[in-house]
């Protein structure tokens, strides 16, 4: 994988990719994906929230006028403290337990994005930590012009998504990523 400023391989993080897509499929099995075309298991939560995740803030460009705009409502991300009672046992815990121990993070999501298809070129109000645990060669993610593929090995991306950013998928399997927010490094 090529990486730049605003990609790149975080090398405190090396996961077990076996163990990652067991804890998917226990994930899958007890709770199950919500959304459309970008799914999404929650990890964490606001404590006491038993309401389906929100997407959160984020802004694109939709024509061609090139003029901004806001699309969905602030997110605050700090909330997210409590984890997913009922994977809280699994490997998902340890995996948000050591970006915890390096990061303060925010919302931890399993996003899939579905066999060929693309998100909406966008910026996001913070950076992004993605751990590949499905992907496929047509799965690329590009911020400003720089594009990559992410392998689903164990290793863990910094992705800065305060830049325009888009990610698509023109595989003919699913891209599943663990998706963590990062509010801060922890010194």
């Amino acid at each position: 994988m090529e990486c730049n400023e605003d990609i790149f391989l975080l090398k405190q993080f090396h996961f077990n990719i076996e163990k990652l897509t067991a804890a998917l499929e226990e994930a899958c099995d007890k709770i199950g994906y919500s959304g459309g075309a970008v799914n999404c298991i929650s990890l964490t939560k606001m404590p006491g929230d038993h309401q389906e995740d929100p997407r959160g803030i984020y802004w694109t460009k939709p024509t061609s006028s090139g003029v901004e705009v806001q699309r969905e409502g602030h997110v605050d991300e700090s909330k997210y403290t409590e984890f997913e009672p009922r994977l809280i046992d699994g490997y998902f815990y340890d995996v948000y337990s050591e970006l915890c121990r390096h990061y303060k993070i925010g919302r931890v999501r399993i996003l899939k994005l579905n066999q060929r298809s693309t998100l909406s070129w966008h910026r996001d109000p913070e950076p992004r930590i993605h751990i590949p645990i499905v992907t496929n060669p047509g799965a690329i993610m590009v911020i400003d012009n720089f594009a990559t593929h992410m392998p689903a090995d164990g290793s863990a991306y910094f992705t800065n998504t305060r830049n325009y950013h888009v990610a698509f998928n023109g595989g003919e399997e699913a891209r599943v990523h663990i998706v963590a927010t990062v509010l801060e490094a922890c010194v």
